[in-house]
C-alpha cells in the first residue's frame, strides 16, 4: 500500500533467499492499510501460511496480498520469515513486535530487490496520533521520497537518512479509513542486514516536529509489487535472550 507504488511499476525477478537464524540467533500503496485490508479481491492463490496476522514462534506477524498472482509466505522458527511470490499485484508481510517502540533492531537476510519497485523496511504505526512510520533499509527503482521535501537528515548505523514527512487521506489504516501522515527516514546507503537503532529516528522525527502517538505494532518488511521473486528476513532485538513473546501461543487473525 505504499503511496508511491501507485505511482510507478516494476518487473523483476527476485534472488532466492535463505533462513538466517541458525546462523544469526540460534523478517502510492500503503503498506500498513494493506496489511490491515480493504476491499477484498479473491484471496491470491498461494503456498504456505495463510494471509492474516497474529503470533508465531515468539514473534509478531502480518501478511496481506491483494490477490493477484502467487504468493508462498512462511514464518519459519523464531524472527525468521521467507517468502516467494509470482506476478503479484502487492503483497507485504514480516515479523516484528507489537507494541513497537525505540528498540534497537538487529535484522539480516537476503533481499535483491534493488532493480525493481520494492522496499524493505523497519514499518510501523502509532495511535493518537495516527501515524505511519517507515524506517526504509532498501528501496529499488522508485524513490519512496520522490515529490516531497526533505525535512532533515540523521545519522545512524553507518549512514545518513533523509527524513520526510508525506500525507495520505481517507485511506485504509489499523483504525478504518482516516487520513494521517506518514513519518519516513530513507537511508541513503542501502544495505541489507545491520542494525537499526529506532530511538535516533525517533528523536530526529521530534526534533523535525514529527510526534509519534502510542505504539501499535512495528515489523521488519518485505513487499513486492508487480513482481516475482523471493526474500529471508530474520529479526531480533539487540540485548533480548530469546524471543520476545515466549507465553504467546501460535495464532492467526484474519486481516480487517
Amino acid at each position: 500500500m505504499r503511496f508511491s507504488l501507485f505511482l510507478a511499476g516494476l518487473a523483476a525477478t527476485l534472488a532466492a533467499a535463505v533462513p538466517l537464524d541458525e546462523q544469526l540467533f540460534g523478517r502510492s500503496v500503503d503498506l500498513g492499510s494493506k496489511l490491515h485490508g480493504e476491499d477484498r479481491r479473491a484471496p491470491a492463490a498461494a503456498r504456505g501460511d495463510p494471509e492474516g496476522n497474529g503470533f508465531h514462534s515468539g514473534y509478531f506477524y502480518s501478511y496481506w496480498s491483494d490477490g493477484r498472482g502467487s504468493v508462498d509466505y512462511r514464518n519459519q522458527v523464531n524472527g525468521t520469515y521467507t517468502a516467494t511470490w509470482t506476478n503479484v499485484g502487492n503483497w507485504v508481510g514480516g515479523k516484528g513486535w507489537n507494541p513497537g517502540g525505540p528498540k534497537v533492531v538487529q535484522y539480516n537476510g537476503t533481499w535483491s530487490g534493488r532493480s525493481v519497485n520494492s522496499y524493505l523496511a523497519l514499518y510501523g504505526w502509532t495511535k493518537n496520533s495516527l501515524i505511519e512510520y517507515y524506517i526504509v533499509e532498501s528501496f529499488g527503482s522508485y524513490n519512496p521520497s520522490s515529490g516531497t521535501s526533505r525535512l532533515g537528515t540523521v545519522n545512524s548505523d553507518g549512514s545518513d537518512y533523509d527524513i520526510y514527512r508525506t500525507q495520505r487521506v481517507n485511506q485504509p489504516s489499523i483504525v478504518g479509513r482516516a487520513t494521517f501522515y506518514q513519518f519516513w527516514s530513507v537511508r541513503k546507503n542501502h544495505r541489507v542486514g545491520g542494525t537499526i537503532t529506532v530511538a535516533n529516528h525517533f528523536a530526529a522525527w521530534e526534533k523535525s516536529n514529527l510526534k509519534l502517538g502510542t505504539h501499535d505494532y512495528m515489523i521488519l518488511a518485505t513487499e513486492g509489487y508487480g513482481s516475482s521473486g523471493s526474500s529471508a528476513i530474520t529479526v531480533k532485538e539487540v540485548g533480548v535472550e530469546g524471543v520476545p513473546y515466549p507465553n504467546e501461543p501460535d495464532s492467526r487473525r484474519d486481516n480487517n
